[in-house]
This record gives C-alpha cells, structure tokens and sequence, in this order.
C-alpha cells in the first residue's frame, strides 16, 4: 500500500462492502450512543491528569467537532478480540486448540505492533464460528465480564487522557475498531466515551447467523463509518480528530483536520513525519518526538509491552 495514496482519501472509490460495513456500524454506533451525561471514566494516573489539564486542543464548545479513536494498542495494549476469545474460552465456548490459536495470535500481535491481516481475519471467523447460534443479549452479558477480567487493566492511560480531553471539551468521543460492535460498545461505555463505531455481525431474532454486515470494519472500513456518522450528526470532519497505531488506518486519519499517530507503526511513523501529524508513543516511557504543532497533550511516561516488543519496535524503526 502506497503512503501517498492516501493522500485524497476522499477522491478514492471505496468498494460496496466498505460502504455497507462503514454504513451499519454507523447506524449502530447511534443506536447505542450514550446520552449527554457521560458517566465517569476509569481513574487516570497524575501524569496522565497532567496531560488533560495542559491540553491547549481540543476547542472547548466546538459542538461540531468530535474524535475517532482506534482501539487495538491505541487505546488498549493488545487486540480486544483476542481477549473476548480468552474469556469465552473461560466459559467453554470453544475447545484448547482454538484458544491455543488465539494465545499464539495475541503473542504476535502484542511483540510485532501492528496488525496482519490473515492473523485478523483468521480471528474474526473463529469468533464469528464460536457466536453462531448465541443470543446477542448473552454475549453482550459475558462481555461485561470480560473487560473486567482482561481489559479494564490494559488501558493506555495517555490515550485515555486525550479521550477524556475531548469530553472536557463537550465534544463526542467514539472508539472505531475491528472489533465487534458489541464489545466496541461496552469498552467505549465503561470509559465513558459517547459511543463505538465496530463490525457488525448479522443477528436474527437476537440469535448470531455468523454471517457478517459487509466486511470487517477495517481500513477504508472504518473511513466509511467515521464519514457515514460525521454526515448523520452534522460534524465538520476538518474540526474533528482521529487517533490510531496502524498505517491501515489513515484513510481514517486522513479524513479529518487534527489526526494523531499514537503508538505508531514504522509505515505510520513514516507517513506522520511526512505530513507533520502530530505523534505520541506511550509504549517505552521515553518522550516520543512532537511532530508538527502542538500536540493535544503532553507526554504520557507510561511504560508498556515486554522488552521483546520494545527491541522489536526500535528495529522495526
């Protein structure tokens, strides 16, 4: 994929499947939108506070600006999918070599950085084989209990503070992910953000198919839901923000005024410095190079990942 041809996301034809998946993770991020009075988020560490505090962006009152964030190591260490598969596994859902999959796909996932698409989609259809025939309501039960018992302690504090920055603000705050809506939802409930933005999967009666509404919400995907949500609630997409690690997010990143590289892979690392987008790495507890103007907050000193995963990164440089 060429950096550069991503530079007028808004020119590129984006295929059928795209649309339809951007367009009905759209229509369920409204759906479950939280109302106007957020409920607290999770507890933020001092320097993460700090940054909150300090932030000269986003624009308090701007009330047709808004910010994306990816979630998989942007907001949370590691990929929710694999995690929702642990704890399914937990409440025999599915057998020890599926889990043994999983286990091998989040160690790759957490050492390499960066998303591989056979390890993704090998995911998804494990999941979506595992859901067949659950009632959503069952699954969005279970899904509470499993972000407190694997997700709840992964979150980036520095990420998490620039999200509540934005709230601060009065501005709406949706997490857009891969991940399945359902799980997407409960995360961005639990932190307090308005709403998520995920894959939907195509339920009958309340029961799973297995089958899923066009594709995963995943490159263009998620340009089409962040387009599809900005039309639907009257946003300004030059006024709003986008936050991710991945370089197959910035078609997304490219849709709006203030995006971020957060966590970066090397190829959005790369592409960030290119078009001075502004840049926060919180996985090594070193001050990550400011990139362009003032970035929405400070330096977040929060060491992550194994050092297996640090040296991999500084290779991978």
């Amino acid at each position: 994929m060429a950096a550069l041809g991503w530079l007028t996301p808004r020119r590129r034809p984006a295929t059928a499947r795209s649309v339809l998946a951007g367009e009905a993770a759209a229509e369920a991020a409204r759906k479950s939108t939280l109302p106007d009075e957020q409920p607290p988020g999770t507890e933020q560490g001092a320097a993460a506070k700090a940054e909150a505090e300090e932030a000269p962006f986003p624009v308090v009152g701007d009330e047709r600006a808004a910010a994306f964030f990816d979630l998989d190591n942007t907001v949370m260490q590691g990929a929710a999918i694999f995690h929702f598969g642990r704890g399914l596994y937990k409440r025999k859902f599915f057998q020890r070599r599926e889990l043994t999959r999983f286990a091998w796909q989040q160690a790759w996932f957490r050492l390499a950085g960066v998303e591989d698409p056979e390890h993704m989609q090998d995911a998804r259809d494990s999941a979506l084989s595992i859901v067949k025939g659950h009632r959503v309501s069952e699954l969005m039960s279970i899904g509470e209990e499993i972000y407190d018992e694997y997700m709840a302690d992964r979150i980036w504090p520095g990420t998490r503070a620039l999200a509540q920055a934005h709230l601060d603000a009065g501005q709406r705050v949706w997490l857009v992910t891969a991940a399945p809506v359902e799980t997407a939802t409960i995360i961005a409930r639990r932190l307090g953000l308005t709403g998520a933005l995920g894959t939907v999967a195509e339920s009958v009666g309340g029961v799973y198919t297995g089958r899923l509404v066009g594709e995963p919400l995943h490159g263009p995907a998620k340009a089409e839901a962040v387009r599809a949500l900005a039309a639907a609630e009257g946003l300004d997409l030059d006024r709003c923000a986008a936050y991710s690690d991945s370089h197959n997010d910035i078609p997304m990143l490219s849709l709006v005024g203030h995006p971020y590289a957060i966590n970066p892979d090397a190829k959005l690392r790369k592409h960030a410095r290119a078009l001075d987008w502004r840049l926060r790495d919180y996985r090594t507890g070193r001050k990550a190079a400011k990139v362009g103007i003032p970035a929405a907050a400070g330096v977040g000193a929060i060491a992550g990942g194994t050092a297996a995963a640090v040296a991999l990164h500084r290779r991978r440089r």
